[in-house]
């Protein structure tokens, strides 16, 4: 508890209590092995924070920087990795070893849906009988289906057994906050486009009157 406690709230300024620290400038640069003083008085000039960054290092890493910011941003990062894990679906799609091609087509494209929504994909192979004797045919028919589905996803867990099935687990390229973001700026752009359309539909008609007139 005390660890985690240390990781999401650093010691910063004067509860940095070490006769020396490796100091970092606010823009990354390496200052080098200074007094503890001298660190401080650094950070106030700069009128930013003094935070230590490497607390096991011999002697503590730190870095002049905006606490306040960093501390925010970080906050903001988490938040947006928590939403983009609970966001994020596993749907299945199942497929027989003696697959017809039409029905092979029609997985492949609701897969892709999935994946272009921004879930993952768990596909399945569900052997009969003697076919689990042939996991080969299993591992050629998922590897065929992540070549089809590369443009969309990648493979995340490689085909195993499961029982008596085989399972392969493709991650989308682009999570579902990305997908949203794309979406709602592809909207943005087609309603922008809409209304430059409107006035310039509007526009030759006013210009044709004088020509028509003459």
């Amino acid at each position: 508890m005390k660890e985690e406690f240390r990781i999401s709230d650093p010691r910063t300024n004067e509860r940095i209590r070490v006769p020396e620290v490796r100091l970092v400038g606010p823009n990354g640069e390496q200052v080098g092995i200074v007094r503890i003083e001298a660190a401080l008085r650094l950070a106030q000039e700069a009128d930013l924070d003094l935070v230590e960054v490497a607390p096991s290092s011999k002697p503590p890493v730190v870095k002049i920087m905006d606490y306040g910011k960093f501390k925010y941003e970080a906050a903001q990062k988490a938040k947006e990795t928590r939403r983009n894990q609970a966001n994020t679906v596993l749907k299945e799609v199942r497929f027989r070893l003696k697959i017809e091609a039409h029905d092979y087509i029609t997985k492949l494209k609701r897969a892709e849906g999935f994946l272009q929504a921004g879930d993952k994909v768990k596909a399945m192979i569900l052997f009969r009988g003697r076919e689990q004797s042939r996991p080969e045919q299993g591992v050629r028919l998922l590897r065929k289906f992540a070549e089809d589905v590369a443009e969309f996803g990648t493979v995340e867990s490689n085909p195993t057994i499961d029982g008596r099935n085989m399972v392969m687990v493709v991650a989308p390229h682009k999570n579902k906050s990305e997908v949203k973001t794309e979406q709602n700026a592809q909207r943005t752009a087609n309603r922008e486009a809409a209304r430059s359309a409107a006035r310039g539909e509007s526009a030759p008609t006013d210009e044709a009157a004088p020509a028509s007139a003459e």
